[in-house]
């Protein structure tokens, strides 16, 4: 058995931009499952050239259901099934069920093809995922539409991850005493915006999150040219590590 492994797939946005492709994060548990967070746009292929073959999968987990968090959901479960693996363990928030049949809907030759069980997920639930060593838990997120961040504990090691948000109390919450946070960062010191984070919405919390290290991921194109800015400030007022994902990013917790 290893410690948990975790790759960065995808570190980008719904916007294309050079060497993001859409939000997707591989975590490989210390009994070797492994998990996928989120499954935007590209992840797919990312998923192929981090050497992994699709029916290596062991369960999706979505944060929400924005189109760039969830793009290739269908495509990975088809890829499973033309390489004769039908079942997928998928968890969600509220709403992912009727997602998934309607998008399963859409396309005839698909119906009846997998077998799928969809599990949605409330804030508070833990539930153990391969073992009781391994527990997933979450907590809501502030962002346009109902959104989770997940608590990954397994093998003495802890990960979270925001999904789509901007800061809140609810997730610095679920973050403390963790090794790694993985947070959403979307936009650069000074720009405007609600249901997203910028370096100086984290502010506030930083002098207070007991994390190990914390990764900037969801980059959209604004942050080009502006990374070390963000991380220089970000670095000034938080005592751990700081850093800023890229796709197939490999990292330990």
């Amino acid at each position: 058995m290893v410690s948990m492994k975790i790759q960065f797939l995808g570190s980008g946005v719904a916007i294309p931009q050079p060497g993001r492709v859409q939000s997707g994060i591989a975590v490989e548990t210390e009994n070797d499952n492994l998990l996928l967070f989120d499954c935007g746009a590209g992840v797919l292929q990312r998923l192929y050239e981090s050497g992994r073959d699709p029916r290596d999968v062991d369960a999706i987990i979505l944060t929400h259901l924005h189109l760039d968090h969830v793009a290739d959901v269908l495509p990975l479960l088809k890829s499973r099934w033309l390489c004769e693996k039908r079942d997928c363990v998928i968890y969600g928030p509220e709403g992912t069920r009727d997602w998934l049949d309607g998008l399963i809907g859409l396309y005839p030759y698909l119906q009846g093809r997998f077998d799928l069980s969809v599990i949605e997920l409330k804030p508070g639930r833990q539930i153990a995922l391969d073992g009781n060593d391994c527990r997933l838990s979450c907590a809501p997120g502030m962002h346009s539409v109902p959104s989770l961040g997940y608590r990954l504990e397994d093998g003495g090691k802890i990960m979270v991850y925001s999904g789509d948000t901007q800061p809140c109390d609810s997730l610095m919450e679920l973050a403390q005493g963790s090794d790694v946070l993985i947070h959403e960062c979307s936009f650069p010191p000074g720009f405007e915006v609600d249901f997203h984070t910028t370096p100086d919405m984290l502010e506030p919390y930083l002098g207070k999150l007991d994390t190990g290290k914390l990764y900037l991921t969801h980059l959209y194109p604004q942050m080009q040219g502006r990374e070390q800015e963000s991380l220089e400030y970000m670095r000034s007022r938080f005592k751990g590590e700081v850093h800023i994902a890229s796709d197939l990013l490999e990292i330990d917790p």
